[in-house]
């Protein structure tokens, strides 16, 4: 079976970058450019596999998105993974407390970025 994958973030390189490195291995790549557009995208889509969210977004950041998929039942145990420019320890915490499963700072390596999806879905 396919993995399915939703990507959010506001930057169109990102969103496009993201989704090479997951066709390029096999997933299905699902994207939105902030985190109501990532609800909306949920809704159409089946649970997704995982998920990736930037931090900061207008209109809903990461915090926010995060917020609001964790709070549907449905998407309470699809890992979230932040990717994002932010390394701050107390922005890894409050991704942490809000449920994001992982954390990986942009520039991402391909290879890695699919390897903790793998891991974090698998």
């Amino acid at each position: 079976m396919t993995m399915q994958v939703l990507a959010v973030d506001d930057s169109r390189t990102m969103r496009d970058m993201v989704r090479l490195a997951l066709t390029a291995e096999g997933i299905e790549a699902h994207v939105a450019e902030d985190g109501i557009h990532g609800l909306e995208v949920l809704e159409e889509i089946a649970p997704p596999d995982a998920i990736i969210t930037d931090i900061n977004m207008p209109r809903m950041d990461g915090f926010g998105f995060i917020d609001a998929v964790r709070a549907k039942e449905e998407f309470r145990s699809v890992p979230i993974l932040v990717l994002t420019t932010e390394s701050a320890a107390d922005m890894k915490d409050r991704a942490r407390e809000a449920g994001a499963t992982g954390w990986i700072v942009k520039p991402f390596d391909p290879a890695k970025l699919v390897k903790a999806l793998r891991m974090v879905a698998g």
